[in-house]
C-alpha cells in the first residue's frame, strides 16, 4: 500500500505542476487571443467593407467543419468522453480529431493526429484550414475541448472561430486601403485567426485534463488513506484485545494462586 501511495503521490505532484505551467501558457495566449478578435472583427465587419460586398460571407449551404481536443494520457476517462458524446451528436458534420483515444473514424473523418504530436503536425491542420477558407468549403468551424476555468473548476466547451462571432454593429471611422486582393488577404487573416484560437484551446485544454488528473489522483490519495486509517484502527483494536486478554489471563491466575496458598 505504502508503495502505491508514493507512485500516486508523485502523479498528484506533477499534474499540479502540469496545471500550473500550462495554465500560464494559455493565459498569454488568451491576452493575445482576444486582442486578435477584437482588430479582426474590426476589419472584417467594417462598414465600407460590408457596402462593397467584401467582407467574407459564408454559404449556408456548405457544411460544418468541426474540430475536437482529447486527451492520450491515463485518468481522463470522463475528459474525453465529453468529446465522443459532441461528435455522435454532430454524424453529419466534417471533423478534426486529436487525441488518439477518440477510436472514431467515418468518411467525414477528414484529419486525425495524436495529441503528442500536435505540435509537429500542425501545420497539416494549418494547410487544410487555409485551404477550406480559399474553397469557403465550410459555412461553420468550430472547436471543442475541456476549458479550465479555475483550479477547481473545469468543463467542456464549444467555441465558433468561423465566422468570427458578430457583435450587432458594423465598425465606422476606420478606412483600409488593400492593394492586394483583400479577399485572399481577408482568407488569410482568418485563417490566421483559426490557428491561433486552436493553439490557445490545446493549451487550456491541457491545463484541463491535467487539472482532472489531479482531481482523481487526490480522491485516490484521500481514499488510500482512509483505507489506512481503517487498517491502522483494527490493528490497534487487536492489540487492545490481546493486551485485554492477557490482562484477564493474568488476573485470573493471581486469582488462582491466591485462592491456592488461602
Amino acid at each position: 500500500m505504502g508503495s502505491i501511495k508514493n507512485v500516486v503521490k508523485v502523479m498528484n505532484f506533477h499534474s499540479l505542476l502540469r496545471v500550473d505551467k500550462a495554465r500560464k501558457k494559455a493565459d498569454n495566449y488568451l491576452k493575445v487571443g482576444n486582442e486578435i478578435t477584437n482588430i479582426l472583427s474590426e476589419i472584417l465587419y467594417n462598414k465600407n467593407l460590408v457596402l462593397d460586398k467584401e467582407s467574407l460571407t459564408p454559404d449556408p449551404n456548405m457544411p460544418i467543419l468541426d474540430i475536437y481536443i482529447a486527451n492520450d494520457y491515463g485518468y481522463c476517462g470522463d475528459f474525453n468522453s465529453a468529446v465522443r458524446r459532441a461528435i455522435l451528436k454532430n454524424p453529419n458534420n466534417y471533423k478534426i480529431i486529436i487525441g488518439k483515444k477518440i477510436v472514431y473514424n467515418d468518411n467525414k473523418v477528414v484529419l486525425k493526429i495524436e495529441k503528442d504530436v500536435f505540435n509537429e503536425r500542425f501545420i497539416e491542420i494549418q494547410h487544410y484550414i487555409e485551404k477550406s477558407l480559399i474553397d469557403m468549403s465550410y459555412h461553420e468551424i468550430n472547436i471543442y475541448y475541456n476549458h479550465y476555468y479555475s483550479s477547481t473548476t473545469f468543463a467542456f466547451k464549444k467555441i465558433k472561430v468561423f465566422p468570427i462571432e458578430f457583435t450587432g454593429n458594423y465598425y465606422e471611422g476606420n478606412d483600409f486601403v488593400a492593394e492586394t486582393d483583400l479577399q485572399k488577404m481577408l482568407k488569410s487573416l482568418v485563417s490566421f485567426y483559426i490557428c491561433y484560437q486552436l493553439k490557445m484551446c490545446e493549451c487550456i485544454s491541457e491545463a484541463a485534463e491535467n487539472l482532472n488528473r489531479q482531481q482523481i489522483t487526490r480522491m485516490a490519495l484521500d481514499k488510500i488513506e482512509e483505507q489506512e486509517q481503517v487498517k491502522h484502527a483494527a490493528e490497534v483494536r487487536k492489540k487492545n484485545e490481546i493486551a485485554c486478554f492477557k490482562n484477564v489471563e493474568n488476573y485470573k491466575k493471581v486469582m488462582q494462586t491466591g485462592d491456592a496458598n488461602g
